[in-house]
């Protein structure tokens, strides 16, 4: 009983930290979002209004654009990252000459500052002097430079392409860490049989990156909900909204227009979602861990 207790004491300035660090500011956010803070008044001026904001929120035709653009960007950023990652995986776990420096090579996105990346992709855009342009210009492709982050229909499109460029480094690190586990018996023996290329990967090297890939899409999916960088820096949600997501959206009405309560009850709402993906996220988790326990 005492060695339990000694346990407890142990962890108590751990847990005391996390209380005040993480603790504090969800309930505070939770608490704020059931009151009106115009953006005259400060906090200390704040009314209760109990669920208005989210009424407000939820009764709000922008709230369902910003909500279908959050989903369209997690959606398309999580596939096809996982799916380059997936492609640049498979390549890079035969033996070649070159191998470690091309490795080294595609880890660069991944490293790479993303608000040095967002500027230089900002200017890759640009209507007028970016590289992009003018190489569609030279190769025929069209007869003027396309304006990317300046149109309300291929914003939010050519952040996802820089956003995918940022991430499929980080889904071929963990699917090639998943290649490892594929025992090579099965895939010689698949071979004997006569198993094509294409069988042998998706009867045998699949079914191994099962778990992994699960994994990885996940954690690429709560990236991508609170990924705010790279649209904040390259176009701040516009033009007109058309590149809004939720974490920007929320950034906006706290930070900008001052309306606290607004913020924090869509910041709840983002928690909430995050909290679902992170329930699926422990259960890809332990799921090796229950079988081998039921085994």
């Amino acid at each position: 009983m005492w060695n339990s207790r000694t346990d407890y004491l142990y962890v108590a300035p751990a847990i005391l930290v996390m209380l005040i660090v993480i603790g504090y500011p969800i309930y505070y956010t939770i608490e704020l979002s059931f009151f009106n803070t115009p953006a005259s008044l400060s906090l200390a001026d704040k009314k209760f209004n109990g669920l208005d904001n989210y009424v407000t929120i939820l009764t709000s035709p922008i709230f369902w654009k910003v909500t279908w653009q959050t989903v369209v960007w997690t959606t398309l950023s999580t596939f096809f990252a996982f799916v380059l990652g997936l492609g640049a995986a498979l390549a890079l776990n035969r033996e070649f000459a070159g191998r470690g420096f091309l490795r080294g090579l595609l880890l660069i996105p991944w490293v790479v500052s993303a608000v040095a990346a967002s500027y230089v992709w900002k200017w890759l855009y640009h209507s007028d002097f970016g590289v992009i342009g003018a190489l569609m210009v030279q190769f025929g492709l069209t007869d003027h430079p396309i304006n990317f982050i300046d149109n309300t229909t291929t914003s939010l499109y050519a952040l996802i392409v820089v956003n995918v460029w940022k991430e499929f480094s980080f889904a071929m690190i963990m699917l090639m860490a998943g290649l490892q586990t594929v025992p090579d018996s099965l895939l010689r023996a698949a071979q004997v049989d006569g198993a094509s290329a294409w069988q042998r990967f998706w009867h045998v090297t699949f079914p191994h990156l099962a778990g992994v890939s699960t994994v990885t899409v996940l954690l690429l999916a709560v990236q991508n909900f609170n990924s705010f960088i790279i649209p904040w820096v390259m176009t701040s949600g516009g033009p007109a909204g058309s590149s809004d997501i939720w974490i920007t959206h929320i950034y906006q009405i706290a930070f900008g227009r001052q309306r606290w309560g607004v913020g924090a009850a869509y910041a709840v709402i983002l928690f909430i979602v995050m909290m679902v993906l992170g329930y699926f996220y422990v259960r890809a988790l332990t799921k090796g861990d229950e079988s081998r326990a039921g085994a």
